[in-house]
């Protein structure tokens, strides 16, 4: 196989990889979550993990309300994007573009009203609030230009949001390196969280917007 080829073989493969990975770790810290919730441990792995997850004990059935929809999003998320589904399976894609939207806007309607109860304080509480609303104005845009028949542009916002969507991801690894940097850093969850919630969604959002702008809307 010629280099140039292999190169962009492995380039339109990329994205895809990304995709899944971000999923399976959204997935895991759902299942997690929801575990931790219905099932407590007798005991904590750590001090901080034991605080955090007390916090989002007090609030379970809203948190439930939360990432189980989202959960069901994330798990739809790579039929939406199988390029074999959208051309050979037209009306399961458009069932699950449907059920995407009602799941997206859920999602974030309870965001919103989780948001009230922050982990990382202010700095959450604004991370939160930038990117929950820019995931639902590209959701309500992408909802539009399907309605309107103009499917490029549909796909174009639609896939902006769920790059946003999926920045709550990326956000795990963050917060994975400033657990691991705690003892030289001495920040304490409720100090990083909201850091991390930036680093996280904003590395996620600049990927999605580089990914649609390096493609025609055509092939998205």
């Amino acid at each position: 196989m010629p280099t140039e080829t292999l190169r962009s073989a492995k380039k339109s493969r990329l994205p895809w990889v990304t995709l899944i990975i971000l999923c399976a770790i959204a997935t895991a810290a759902v299942l997690r979550r929801t575990f931790v919730l219905l099932s407590p441990p007798a005991t904590a792995p750590t001090p901080d993990l034991a605080a955090m997850d007390a916090i989002f004990a007090a609030h379970r059935t809203m948190t439930l309300l939360h990432i189980l929809p989202a959960l069901c999003l994330v798990l739809l998320l790579p039929f939406w994007f199988s390029p074999r589904i959208r051309q050979h399976h037209t009306t399961a894609h458009h069932r699950i573009t449907q059920i995407l939207f009602a799941l997206g806007a859920f999602t974030a309607i309870t965001a919103m009203v989780m948001n009230t109860h922050p982990i990382g304080g202010t700095i959450e509480v604004a991370a939160i609030l930038v990117f929950n609303t820019l995931f639902a104005i590209s959701l309500a845009r992408s909802y539009i230009f399907w309605l309107r028949g103009n499917i490029p542009q549909h796909r174009a916002w639609m896939t902006r949001a769920f790059a946003v969507l999926l920045g709550i991801a990326t956000t795990r690894p963050v917060m994975g390196i400033f657990f691991a940097t705690s003892r030289l850093t001495h920040l304490q969850p409720h100090q990083f969280f909201g850091i991390a919630f930036w680093i996280g969604f904003t590395l996620t959002w600049i990927a999605g917007e580089i990914y649609i702008r390096t493609r025609p809307a055509t092939t998205l």
